[in-house]
């Protein structure tokens, strides 16, 4: 905050400094803070509000506890994100080296350049483009289908279509962390490892991956968050088997009537999103520090 007054000076230091309070009180604060009061307390007619009855308990996070389905969802979806969390890094990562330690400086613009611009649609937009690709006389079934792979289209809907389709909606927040990571990795002890007669692996496990562990752990930490707090992809994509736990919340909220229960599924869901992300973080031995540079 010092840095700030020093750089602006007293007058507009301060008027920056206001405008960040102001917006992490009504942004971020009030939010969260309404949502916990939500979740404790009772679904009452406005009539009984301030009642007797309007009383503070854990009863509507106790409900989640109660119900097999919903419960059976919510972990479900903690599963799922982590699995999208883990594809994206399975395919980001070779894409993320080659950019940082091979590609010209051409190649890298280009590519970057090429996988940036689809990200100026709409996410509904482009969630509606797999829904036609994975449809079942989409282009997908088509392509396998003339080259003799399936014998007849399949329902690509589902558990797949909702996987395919967050790997690609989230490549980009997994993308650049890991390639600004390795990008500050010095070739030379790449070449180093090499020449000391160093497998491929070798190198990736002992050299690379605990070099870019911070913008590892930083694209898992977006990429996990995001595929859990999902909506739209689940809601295009998916079947009623593949049900995410973002949707029950929309149920409770637009078609129950029931804010107070919806309040207290999405505030479990942000309490175990948030254990998920510090564990993983304290298992890569990488701080809050690290991921917000």
């Amino acid at each position: 905050m010092g840095d700030v007054f020093k750089r602006f000076g007293g007058g507009l230091g301060t008027v920056f400094t206001a405008l960040v309070l102001v917006w992490l009180a009504g942004m971020v604060l009030a939010p969260n803070i309404t949502m916990i009061d939500y979740a404790l307390r009772p679904n009452l007619p406005p009539s009984a509000i301030g009642g007797d009855q309007d009383v503070y308990s854990l009863s509507n996070i106790l409900y989640l506890a109660g119900e097999d389905v919903h419960r059976a969802i919510f972990f479900k979806t903690i599963w799922a994100s982590a699995l999208v969390a883990f594809i994206t890094f399975v395919v980001c990562y070779p894409i993320a080296y080659w950019l940082a330690q091979n590609a010209t400086p051409n190649q890298t613009a280009l590519v970057l350049l090429a996988l940036t611009i689809p990200f100026w649609i709409n996410e509904v937009l482009r969630t509606l483009a797999w829904y036609i690709l994975l449809a079942f006389r989409g282009p997908l079934n088509e392509a396998l289908l003339a080259i003799g792979i399936i014998d007849a289209p399949v329902r690509w809907f589902g558990d797949t279509g909702v996987l395919a389709g967050m790997v690609y909606a989230y490549i980009l927040f997994m993308l650049f962390p890991i390639y600004n990571a390795i990008e500050s990795l010095e070739k030379s002890q790449v070449e180093a490892a090499k020449d000391l007669g160093a497998s491929t692996w070798r190198i990736h496990a002992r050299v690379v991956i605990p070099h870019a562990k911070a913008g590892i752990a930083t694209g898992c930490v977006f990429t996990f968050m995001l595929a859990a707090g999902s909506y739209v992809a689940p809601a295009l994509l998916g079947a009623p088997g593949s049900r995410w736990f973002t949707q029950i919340i929309y149920n409770w909220f637009f078609e129950g009537g029931n804010w107070n229960r919806g309040a207290a599924y999405a505030l479990v869901l942000l309490v175990l999103c948030l254990v998920v992300v510090l564990v993983t973080l304290k298992l890569a031995r990488v701080n809050l520090t690290d991921v917000a540079k």
